[in-house]
């Protein structure tokens, strides 16, 4: 599975970061990041691209997979 590491980013780059691993990936991508607003953009985008997101908490951090 591949990993995006985007905590401590500032928007858009988590954003841009995912839809690159989107592009490459030949299967689930995780995605991490530390901001609300960041967990909630990644998660609409992949909705919007037909994707299925599955988020968990980890602290203060979120883990999004984007399968």
């Amino acid at each position: 599975m591949k990993e995006v590491d985007a905590r401590g980013l500032s928007c858009p780059e988590p954003l841009m970061m995912t839809a690159d691993a989107l592009k490459n990936a030949d299967g689930p991508i995780k995605v991490l990041v530390s901001e609300p607003h960041q967990k909630t953009n990644v998660e609409k985008f992949a909705k919007d691209r037909g994707k299925k997101a599955t988020t968990t908490q980890k602290g203060s951090e979120f883990e999004i997979v984007i399968e």
